[in-house]
């Protein structure tokens, strides 16, 4: 037990904080659905759980059943009530409005009078711009995501435009890729969320050029770089149907696993996201899935360190409290009374001011200490 004791000042503490990061790659042959092989129906896989709710799905980077799986994301599809989508809705309209509102309370919170906010294309929610109003969401697990999502490196691939009319072919390929990511994250995330700290999603072709997504209105076309948000706290990307918007293309969401969707006429039919309206979350999410080529990002891990500086000056810490330090009344290292005392530090003890051992820090080799010398031990708590 202690009987010496040496009180820490203001300058002796300093606190830091250090940013862990891991690189997490997650490829499409687990999300698409080829996991299990080509014998394997979209939608049946093994490492893909769907719900008797049908509100959401969640991917496993392995079997879910079995106990070396490790939960992934979960994938759900959302429409705001004031959508021109959600009235055309008939499949499961009232739970793709409750995920929609639900994601949109936690994530961006209410107005002044109490209203959801509904997700806003560029962040700037005040500035009452473009609203992000049918959408699809990919909530990573903590397991993943760690306490936040590094800014500026989140990364999806997407095929979103088949070369071949003919959708619901099992040959017909994904087509057209294009990138999305929080490019300027890194300097331009918002703080207006309850959920933390959150940046604008943009799309780019695979050349690296500003991809043209369709508009809702058949026949016209705008640059429409932007086209989601990604919350790095909570882990979750916002992304918009936009994305799959293409007039020249019908039913671009469809597959053949999930049947021939009805189109409204033979030339424009299911554009883009309007998918949705006439089909079920758990069909509309193996689309999506089956169109990922790639997600990537680096997680952060917050590391709070207090560091504490023992300075031992030259006549402290020359005695040892030890019992066995000494015997006969005398000090075991003294070969004589005029040889200066000798210790060997091992351990450090941090106390409250009653006293009381929180901490003990050893040393990976002892330390010689007299009268002639002074030290200094660094003493690092994470937390």
């Amino acid at each position: 037990m202690a009987t010496t004791f040496k009180t820490f000042l203001n300058n002796d503490i300093a606190a830091t904080r250090t940013m862990l990061h891991e690189a997490i790659p997650i490829t499409g042959s687990l999300v698409s659905g080829t996991y299990g092989g080509n014998t394997v129906a979209l939608g049946s896989e093994p490492h893909v759980k769907s719900y008797s709710h049908g509100m959401f799905q969640s991917v496993y980077d392995y079997p879910y059943l079995s106990s070396s799986a490790n939960h992934i994301f979960d994938i759900a599809i959302g429409i705001s009530p004031k959508s021109e989508l959600y009235s055309q809705t008939t499949s499961q309209q009232s739970k793709k409005a409750n995920i929609y509102n639900q994601m949109a309370q936690i994530l961006m919170g209410h107005d002044v009078t109490g209203s959801i906010q509904e997700f806003d294309e560029d962040g700037n929610i005040l500035a009452g711009g473009t609203k992000l109003q049918e959408v699809f969401f990919l909530n990573f697990a903590r397991l993943l995501a760690k306490d936040e999502i590094k800014k500026g490196s989140f990364e999806l691939e997407l095929g979103v435009k088949d070369d071949l009319l003919d959708v619901t072919s099992p040959e017909a390929p994904m087509g057209n890729r294009i990138k999305i990511t929080d490019a300027s994250g890194s300097n331009g995330f918002f703080v207006n969320s309850p959920a933390g700290e959150y940046g604008v999603l943009y799309a780019q072709t695979t050349d690296g050029s500003t991809p043209r997504i369709e508009d809702e209105t058949v026949g016209t076309s705008t640059t429409h770089p932007a086209c989601g948000l990604i919350f790095y706290q909570a882990g979750i990307a916002v992304v918009s149907g936009s994305v799959f918007n293409d007039n020249a293309m019908a039913g671009i969401l469809a597959d053949s696993a999930q049947g021939t969707p009805e189109f409204e006429s033979t030339t424009v039919g299911y554009t883009g996201f309007n998918y949705v309206t006439a089909s079920t979350i758990d069909a509309t999410c193996n689309a999506i899935r089956r169109r990922i080529y790639n997600i990537q990002f680096n997680n952060t891990t917050e590391l709070n360190s207090s560091i504490y500086f023992c300075r031992i000056n030259h006549n402290d810490f020359n005695y040892s409290s030890n019992p066995t330090y000494l015997t006969g009344s005398k000090i075991r290292v003294k070969n004589s009374t005029v040889d200066n005392p000798v210790t060997y530090l091992t351990t450090v003890g941090l106390y409250s001011a009653d006293n009381e051992l929180l901490a003990v820090a050893k040393l990976s080799e002892p330390l010689k200490k007299d009268p002639s010398t002074e030290m200094t031990l660094r003493v690092r708590l994470d937390y």
